[in-house]
């Protein structure tokens, strides 16, 4: 499994990502970049998502992959 970790903005776009295959850093991550996310910035519809996926191949070409 890999652990994708995403901020996304209010259009939709992946603003921030990073991938890796360690649950416990994934999970680390997530916090992160929820704590990171202002409140101005979560009323205008910022997210912080944490999904898994099976393959490298569905990790978003600009991530910063850790393994």
């Amino acid at each position: 499994m890999i652990w994708v970790n995403e901020q996304i903005d209010p259009c939709g776009l992946v603003y921030s990502c990073i991938a890796c295959c360690n649950e416990i850093q994934a999970r680390e991550c997530h916090e992160s970049f929820q704590s990171n996310l202002t409140v101005d910035q979560k009323l205008a519809g910022w997210v912080a998502r944490l999904r898994i996926v099976e393959s490298w191949d569905d990790v978003p070409v600009n991530a910063l992959k850790l393994d």
